[in-house]
Order: structure tokens, then sequence, then C-alpha cells
């Protein structure tokens, strides 16, 4: 079996824009709210949700960190809607995708998300799963709830391996 190995990127809103929303204030529209004394970041990401009963969750997932070099043997995606990921403890983590080929998911792209920055992935996006870097951290997470099967897992036949 030969290494299949991507090179982790810096995350930027160009690279990860065909597989969703980078989640930052850089260059983010806002203004003044509360009499002046907040600044909203305005519509940072589209919140998608499909099918019955479909409503919007905010939950708080805690990480184990994953050592690095990391093997990567499988990836996931979520027909009925987007899944939203940001760093509570601001610190980076690596975040994982991957292009639709035909239904099945092609070769990974890999990212690394500075503590400033969350994901926001498209619907039916392949995409690793949570993965802290460094140390366990929690993570805002703002997904689909809702009838219907919204997880698909696609397992490797090769693992692929990612380097920071």
């Amino acid at each position: 079996m030969s290494e299949r190995i991507i090179k982790a990127q810096p995350l930027t809103k160009e690279a990860f824009r065909p597989f969703g929303d980078v989640i930052e204030t850089d260059g983010a529209e806002n203004f003044l709210i509360n009499s002046g004394k907040t600044r909203r970041f305005h519509d940072l990401a589209k919140v998608d949700t499909r099918g019955e009963n479909a409503r919007v969750l905010i939950n708080i997932f805690r990480g184990e960190a994953y050592e690095l070099p990391l093997t990567l043997k499988m990836v996931e995606r979520h027909p009925l809607g987007s899944q939203a990921f940001f760093p509570l403890g601001a610190r980076r983590f690596l975040t994982i995708v991957c292009h639709d080929e035909d239904g099945m998911p092609g070769a990974p792209h890999a990212f690394i998300a500075a503590g400033s920055q969350g994901v926001n992935y498209h619907a039916n996006t392949w995409h690793g799963v949570l993965t802290a870097i460094d140390e366990d951290q929690d993570f805002l997470v703002v997904d689909r709830g809702g009838e219907g099967n919204n997880l698909e897992e696609f397992f490797f036949d090769e693992p692929w391996i990612i380097a920071v």
C-alpha cells in the first residue's frame, strides 16, 4: 500500500468556498448595535436545513486532540443541512473536505483553521470529523435536527495521511 499524503494549507475563504463558509470577522460586513456598544459581524454563514420538521440545533462539542500526522480513514456528509463549527478555546483545528465525485468523496483537501476562524460545511459536503489538534477543545456547533437520515459515512479503501 502506498502512502497518500495531503499537506494541510492555511484556511482561506477563497480556497474553502466550494465546500462552505469560513466564519471569521476579518473582512466581514459589520455595524454597531446596542447604542453603539456592540459591533455585529453580520451574516457570516448560511445555515441550511431541509426535510421534514427540520430545525436548527445549537450544540457544544468537546473534541479530544488528534495526533499529527493524521491517518484519515473516513469522511461523512449531511444531506439535509449545513454544519458549522466554531472553536470556543481560540485554538487552531484541522478541517478536511472532499469534492463529491458521482456520490463518493474525491481526494481530500486539508486546512488549518486559526483559533479566530470557524467553518460552515454546505449541505451534502464530504468532510472529516471534528479534528482538534494541539489540545482538547470545545466547539460551538450549529447543525440540523429533525426527521430523516442526515448522516452518510464513507470509509476509504486506503487511508490518507494528513500532514501539517
